[in-house]
């Protein structure tokens, strides 16, 4: 089994960007022009090599090979927009790895892109590239290329050597699960080992509901990869397992005019088999919240107003501040109930709010991962 942070630490300490790797500080695939550009490097990666993994190394600075990190991704319906974009899509995992240097909210963006042996283009038009345009990687640079030769292996010895010496060991393990105890002791960390293999470690402040148990600040990793699982700051989760499997069960809290509920959103379930292989499987369970359109259209305009004070720099009302933590969310609900519209608003609001407040701009990113979730399912 291939400990993922070490596979990084080799990938940046023994190659330059080229034919089967690349490197990226951050991307950004809510936008139609980080769509495309990421859909453009996997298409070349996956064409410059038909018989071995790829990678693309997110959260690191290009010129010093700095690990800074970005926030953790968790979207597993990623596969859909490769598949929704690419003729001949390859598998495509993107993974969050741990680094103790990096605080809690931030992790390293591993993208695993399968060898699939055939020629793979863009299925439509996106941003400024064509449907039908085949990329290949030259040097450091995914550029559009007229295949009319065929694809030479020259990378599969390389990508095995590396992957050779990022294998775990007991040492990596325990030290691993040594690490997350301490980090974690504040919120009761706990482990649990499936199948004599597999080491899983999770940690969060436990709250009881009745006869239910949730936890907040939740932090869940598989130790033998170094791969967090879940992250949240905000979320309510809830926790469950047998010998043979580790489920979760995600809450988002909605609502309007200080009346807030906690919705499921998304169940991940994960099995371990005694071939020392397991899998994860994610389902939205999410049921949108539906509200009186009076109501809605109120707060919809009330929002604009908002917006509108803020694009002019005016200073806010005590009640308006207020409001503005809820900006987000109100404007998610107003667009779960067909205020089309509204998903623009979010696009205008994202550089206020990150300058106003980083609370109300971490609120403002839960936000865009639940709408990132639901538009991809």
């Amino acid at each position: 089994m291939i400990n993922k942070r070490l596979l990084i630490k080799n990938l940046l300490a023994h190659n330059d960007e080229n034919s089967f790797y690349d490197k990226k500080r951050k991307i950004d695939i809510g936008f139609k022009e980080g769509k495309a550009k990421f859909l453009k490097h996997v298409c070349a990666l996956s064409n410059s090599n038909p018989k071995n993994n790829s990678y693309i190394v997110i959260g690191v600075e290009d010129e010093d090979n700095k690990i800074i990190g970005v926030d953790f991704f968790d979207d597993s319906k990623i596969q859909n927009l490769i598949n929704a974009y690419l003729t001949n899509p390859p598998i495509v995992q993107y993974e969050n790895i741990s680094f103790p240097h990096l605080p809690d909210n931030k992790v390293v963006g591993l993208v695993t892109i399968r060898p699939n042996d055939k020629i793979t283009s863009l299925r439509k038009n996106i941003w400024k590239y064509y449907g039908g345009s085949v990329f290949f990687r030259d040097g450091s640079m995914s550029m559009p290329k007229v295949f009319d030769i065929e694809i030479k292996d020259v990378n599969s010895k390389i990508v095995a050597a590396i992957e050779t010496h990022a294998q775990n060991n007991i040492e990596h393990t325990l030290n691993g699960v040594f690490d997350f105890m301490q980090t974690r002791k504040d919120y009761e960390p706990q482990y649990k080992v499936f199948k004599e293999y597999f080491v899983i470690c999770w940690a969060g402040q436990k709250k009881q509901v009745k006869h239910e148990t949730f936890f907040s600040r939740v932090d869940i990793e598989l130790i033998n990869e170094q791969v967090r699982l879940f992250y949240s700051a905000l979320d309510e989760v809830s926790i469950y397992y047998d010998d043979n499997t580790f489920k979760i069960v995600e809450y988002v809290k909605l609502g309007l005019q200080d009346s807030f509920k906690y919705y499921p959103l998304e169940e991940t379930l994960i099995s371990f088999f005694e071939n020392v292989n397991y899998s994860i499987d994610t389902e939205l369970i999410f049921e949108p919240p539906q509200f009186d359109r009076k109501i809605l259209h109120h707060i919809f305009n009330a929002n604009n107003a908002l917006l509108e004070k803020l694009q002019k720099g005016l200073s806010l009302t005590k009640r308006e501040i207020i409001d503005l933590e809820n900006l987000p969310a109100t404007y998610l609900i107003c667009y779960l109930n067909g205020f089309e519209t509204a998903i623009d608003k979010l696009t205008e609001i994202k550089p206020l709010l990150k300058a106003h407040n980083s609370d109300v701009y971490q609120l403002y990113k839960q936000t865009i991962r639940i709408l990132r979730k639901v538009k991809y399912s």
